[in-house]
């Protein structure tokens, strides 16, 4: 009798359990409901069941299909909610079950829409980002295509002047600001004394000139500097060399040995 009554008592709460699961539960009968599940592990383990067997299956609008046995059961579960109201009385939370199924349906439908925009979102940004990475890639490759016989130490550099004339000393400075880019060539410069270097300096349009760069030629008289730090969008007015100790200097030290406006 005591076992037929406890059956009872645990198929009248399991009835309860879907909507526990759902979030759907209120009032006295969720504080009855745990009541009941602090002291029924039946219960427990059924509403965790019920509760994981809901998340499969609002994954599986967007997401791989739940497996048989979970959406089996929670439609069971579900399907113990009287479907006609009682003649004694009329359960409110039964009158508007249907409506928080569909409501939740409902909402399942919309977060998943939402998702697949996102992504097909995400997947064009992706391969507009792909397309200009490839875009600046192939014109990295160009730059360096063009800059390879300026710029690599094996590269002849050869100054041409006129018939019978010595050689002059001959510097030349390809500065990109927007890019703070700077590259210096020079040919024909007469070697130096021991501890000794040449250096570059940024002439600005305001304030004092900027060291760019220490440089030594080798035993040909060439020379270069390629991408010296400098400060962020220096406008430059012009260039000097000057003649510094080897570590270099902060202000240039007269004579100016060369110099060159911007074009």
């Amino acid at each position: 009798m005591t076992e037929d009554k406890e059956m009872s008592e645990h198929e009248r709460y399991s009835e309860d359990l879907a909507l526990y699961a759902l979030d759907a539960l209120q009032g006295e009968e969720r504080a009855r409901l745990d009541e009941h599940l602090a002291a029924c592990p039946a219960c427990r383990r059924e509403l965790e069941q019920l509760r994981a067997d809901t998340a499969l299956l609002a994954l599986s609008t967007s997401g791989p299909r739940p497996p048989q046995r979970a959406r089996q059961r929670l439609l069971d579960a579900v399907a113990r909610e009287p479907r006609v109201p009682r003649i004694v009385e009329t359960s409110p939370r039964r009158s508007w079950w249907g409506v928080l199924g569909w409501a939740t349906a409902a909402a399942v439908v919309v977060f998943a829409v939402s998702l697949w925009r996102e992504n097909s979102s995400l997947k064009g940004t992706l391969a507009s980002a792909n397309s200009q990475a490839a875009k600046s890639a192939r014109e990295i490759e160009e730059l360096r295509r063009i800059a390879a016989p300026i710029l690599e130490p094996e590269a002849q550099r050869i100054t041409l002047v006129a018939a019978k004339t010595p050689p002059q000393p001959q510097s030349k400075v390809f500065y990109l600001r927007k890019r703070n880019s700077l590259v210096l060539l020079a040919n024909n410069l007469p070697a130096l004394p021991p501890q000794k270097a040449y250096e570059l300096w940024l002439i600005p349009t305001n304030g004092t000139p900027i060291p760019a760069g220490v440089f030594k030629p080798d035993a040909h008289g060439s020379a270069s500097v390629v991408n010296p730090t400098l400060p962020a969008g220096a406008e430059a007015k012009a260039f000097a060399i000057t003649v510094e100790n080897e570590a270099g200097a902060a202000t240039p030290t007269m004579p100016i040995v060369m110099m060159g406006a911007g074009e």
